[in-house]
Formats: C-alpha cells, structure tokens, sequence
C-alpha cells in the first residue's frame, strides 16, 4: 500500500478531483497532516467519510520506527527502521539560526567513496518519498520544536534517486506542509554531471553543494570512483552551466584527509580549481571511522589549508565538528546496527 506522506498537495487535490469531490478537501487533507498533525484517519473532521474511506482503503498513514537515539553537545542521532526491516540515518544538529537535520536518501550508497562508511556498504534501494519526508516529521514531533533547515547528505546519492528526491522538496517547502524555505534547503552530490544540470532547471531555489575533496584528477579518482566517470572537467563545466542558468552560489564540500588530500600543495590547486566561480568551500575536519583507513587532518594543518584558500580570496569556512561520540558521520550508526 502506498503511504500518505508520499503525496504532493497536488496529488492529494487529484485523489479528490477524480472522485467527484471538491479539489480544495485535498488542501484540507494535506493541513491535517503537516499543520495538525493528525496520525489518524477517524480525526478528520471536514472530510466526508466515503472520501476518508477511500483514502484508508488506498494509502497508509504509517510511521517510520526510531530503533536507537544518540545524544551529544548540540547534536542527535537517530536510526530509523524501515518497513522492509532495513535501517537509515538522520542527524540532528543545533545551531544559534536554527535545528538543522542532515537526511538520508538511499539505504547504502552505490558511489563508493573509499573514506565514507555509507559507501562501504553497497545500495539497498532507494528511498521512497515518504521515508525522506518523515525523517523530519518524525524528529520535528519528538523534540517538539520546529526544524529550520534541511541538508540531504546522510546515507545514500541524492541525485541518484532523483525523482523521488524532486518531489520530497516539494513536499517539505509547501506552505501548507513542513513549510520549510527552498533557501534553507541543501543538496549534496559526489558529481552526477547530468543530474547537476537537470537541477538546474528545478524552479524552487534549493542551495547546491558539490562534494569535491580533492583538487585533481589523480587524487580524485583514488578516493571518488565516480570522478572516472566524470571527471573534473566535465564537472566543473556543468557547475559553470548551473550557475549561468541559476545564479545561485555553489558550496565545495572538502574533507580534509592526512596525507591524501590536506597538503599545501593540494590547498592553492584547490584554489586554482575554483577561482571565479561563485562558490564557498566548506573544509570539513574527517570524522573517523575503525573500517577505513582515513584520518583526520590536525588542525594545525587545517588552519594552514585554510589559510591558503583566504590568500587566494577564497570563500571559505571550516565546518563546526558535531557528533564525534556518537557515530554521527555518514552510516557508521546503520553499520553497527546491522554488523552485530
């Protein structure tokens, strides 16, 4: 059966349309379920009962299970529990703007970036639009505070799962749903070039962030396999193609590994790379994991990176470290759950 939550305002109005009722019931459905919350069919009061019946009959008002909650300082992990038994993650994270969450898009990754444990962990399936949208319901209802900002960079390709991916944002920006602003919404990808310029089009002003870490070809392709597909050529050519149709700044993830990608060579190539894009670069310190062979760049380190990138007039940030006691970087939580 299909769920509830997988439904756009304008789906919900054409459930209605097609059974000769009136299109705005489908707003009143789509109020009761983001703005009212309701968890239940039988507490719809405006909606005629063949119409909930019809509903019931067809679309489930299910839940996503919470397994296991981890707390820090200013930080929550969750694992989910699907219906299919299979598990994912969201991340919490507690800012002075704001409760940002960081969701998951796939059950396991497909890209295999060697430093990320997702990656180790090959593709289940992608998610369905429900199981993205609940992440944040779900949280939202439990810390009985409103989520502000929303990254899709948790387990999984966002771009690989596209479609499913469109509509989620469509859902989460409705004024009459989560209501979250399309500004307030980020994307993450490894480098689906044909995606990138696909979401160039999309009309709602979702913010872009590429995931580069590293300046060149040869580093790249060590640590990224989907760099041998596209490689940075091609990518940074549709980066220049989405931000020539969108005007909108693009974000360079770039965690910073010792000594694979962290040297000072490696920080003014970076530069060079990047020099007249409308862009920022996010450094983010690595967050180890005991199934990789990664580890994190010191910080004196870092600050010599950073350094480099500002003396070449570089936008640049180093990102607030959150969760390093609770298996917050990407699928280390699901990994331990399902290795025991």
């Amino acid at each position: 059966m299909n769920n509830i939550y997988g439904l756009s305002l304008s789906d919900m109005e054409k459930i209605f349309l097609d059974n000769n009722s009136r299109k705005f019931h489908g707003k009143q459905l789509f109020t009761w379920l983001y703005q009212k919350r309701v968890t239940d069919y039988s507490l719809i009061t405006d909606i005629k009962k063949n119409m909930l019946d019809i509903i019931k009959k067809n679309y489930s008002i299910e839940r996503l299970k919470i397994v296991e909650v981890l707390n820090d300082k200013d930080v929550s992990k969750y694992l989910f529990e699907l219906e299919d038994g299979e598990h994912i993650e969201a991340v919490l994270m507690r800012h002075d703007y704001g409760n940002s969450i960081c969701i998951s898009s796939q059950v396991g990754c497909n890209m295999g970036c060697r430093f990320c444990e997702s990656g180790r962990r090959k593709k289940v399936r992608n998610l369905e639009v429900h199981e993205m949208v609940l992440q944040i319901l779900m949280i939202e209802e439990l810390i009985n505070t409103r989520i502000s900002h929303v990254v899709v960079m948790g387990i999984g390709e966002p771009f690989d799962n596209y479609d499913n991916l469109i509509k989620f944002f469509e859902i989460i920006n409705n004024p009459f749903g989560l209501a979250i602003g399309a500004r307030h919404i980020t994307v993450s990808t490894c480098g689906l070039v044909p995606k990138i310029l696909e979401f160039s089009n999309f009309p709602l002003q979702v913010n872009l962030a590429i995931s580069l870490h590293a300046p060149n070809n040869e580093i790249r392709n060590k640590i990224m396999p989907i760099n041998k597909v596209y490689p940075l050529e091609e990518l940074i050519k549709a980066i220049r193609e989405y931000l020539k149709k969108t005007n909108r700044r693009v974000t360079f993830e770039y965690i910073l590994l010792k000594d694979v990608n962290d040297s000072c060579e490696c920080a003014q190539e970076l530069a060079n790379l990047v020099k007249g894009i409308n862009c920022y670069i996010n450094l983010i310190p690595y967050n180890e994991t005991n199934n990789l062979d990664f580890y994190r760049t010191n910080t004196v380190q870092i600050m010599k990176f950073y350094d480099i990138l500002k003396k070449n007039s570089i936008n640049v940030t180093i990102r607030r470290e959150f969760g390093g006691n609770i298996s917050a970087a990407c699928g280390q939580l699901r990994s331990k759950k399902e290795e025991l």
